[in-house]
Order: C-alpha cells, then sequence, then structure tokens
C-alpha cells in the first residue's frame, strides 16, 4: 500500500490503517524525539502527541513528499516546542559520558571493545552533542533521508545541514581518538 492509500484508508476511518502507521514509522518518530528530548519519560509522551499531531493533520497531507518526511517534520517541530518551552540546560558536548568498560587484548597495539560496547559508547557520545548535531546525524546516517528532505523536515538551509554534519563528525572523531588515547595510555601503565 502507497502513502496516498494508506492516508485514504485513515480518513475513511480505517483503525488498523492508522495502527500500521504507526507501527511503520514508530521507530523514526523515536529516533527523531529521542535525539532532541532526552528524557525517557517526557520522550514517550511526545511520541504518543506527535501521532496525535498526525493522525489530527492527516486530512491536511498533500503528498508533496513523502509520508515520512511530513510524519519526521511533525517530530522534530513537537520535540523542538517541548525543549524550547521549560528551557532545559543542555549538555554541553565538550562533556565526557561514562567510560564503557572494554575488553583488553593480551597485545599492547590492540584493543578490542565489543561490537554492543561500541555502539552503545557511540550512542552516549552522539546524546551529549547539541541537538542540532544529534538531529542531523540521526536523520542522514540512522534513518537515511537525503539532505532535500532534512532540509524540509528540519527548515535549515542546505548548506547549514551539511555544516553540522561535518561538526557532529569531527566532534566525534574527536571523542573517540581521545578514548583511544586513554586506553593506550591505560594498557601502556598497566603492563609497565
Amino acid at each position: 500500500m502507497n502513502d496516498g492509500e494508506l492516508v485514504q484508508q485513515i480518513l475513511n476511518g480505517n483503525s488498523n490503517a492508522f495502527r500500521f502507521l504507526v507501527a511503520k514509522h514508530q521507530r523514526l518518530v523515536l529516533h527523531i524525539v529521542g535525539r532532541i528530548v532526552q528524557q525517557q519519560e517526557d520522550a514517550e509522551d511526545i511520541c504518543q502527541e506527535v501521532f496525535m499531531k498526525v493522525f489530527r493533520k492527516l486530512k491536511h497531507f498533500r503528498g508533496d513528499s513523502k509520508l515520512s518526511t511530513w510524519i519526521a517534520k511533525i517530530a522534530y517541530n513537537t520535540s523542538i516546542s517541548h525543549v524550547r518551552k521549560p528551557l532545559k540546560n543542555e549538555q554541553s558536548y565538550d562533556e565526557s559520558p561514562a567510560l564503557i568498560a572494554d575488553e583488553r587484548d593480551e597485545g599492547l597495539n590492540q584493543i578490542k571493545i565489543e561490537k554492543g560496547e561500541a555502539i552503545k559508547y557511540l550512542t552516549e557520545m552522539i546524546e551529549v552533542l547539541p541537538v542540532h548535531y544529534r538531529m542531523v546525524l540521526t536523520l542522514y546516517h540512522l534513518e537515511e533521508f537525503s539532505y532535500k528532505e532534512i532540509e524540509e523536515i528540519t527548515e535549515m538551509p542546505e548548506g547549514t545541514i551539511k555544516s553540522y554534519l561535518s561538526r557532529a563528525r569531527k566532534i566525534l572523531k574527536q571523542k573517540i581518538e581521545k578514548v583511544v588515547e586513554t586506553e593506550k595510555t591505560n594498557i601502556f601503565t598497566y603492563y609497565v
């Protein structure tokens, strides 16, 4: 079923079609909301709010973009509105999350981190980036939206999106290099 048919089914009162829409786009909404709103309880409430807005505004969906892009834009705007209301203190990207325990190889030249731990650590590093950097990384790398789609969702110019993506990658690279250097020093000290 394509986007147009799905929307029409929902508008005609098919509740199963709306359940299908939610199931299909739930991960996308959770990623976007979770990157902006970092309190789990708030994020869950906002995800529900996003889908209520999608349901209420569905009659206004014109089909100019993909349905996923339209839903992502609603999730983005709802999350930004939530964060702006109380103006919560955002954690600076210079603050490092707690270091995850790693598995050391017997050799001095290698540091082995299990894939799950590496992904968890990378996720923690992304979480402390400024909100726009987190959002652009999530939309581009995890959700695989194009620059044009991200521009439509966030209403940021494409140049800004590319700049944020570049800066976010640079910050992550620096953080990873810092961790690797720290671990090399720790291993060297351990074996000396």
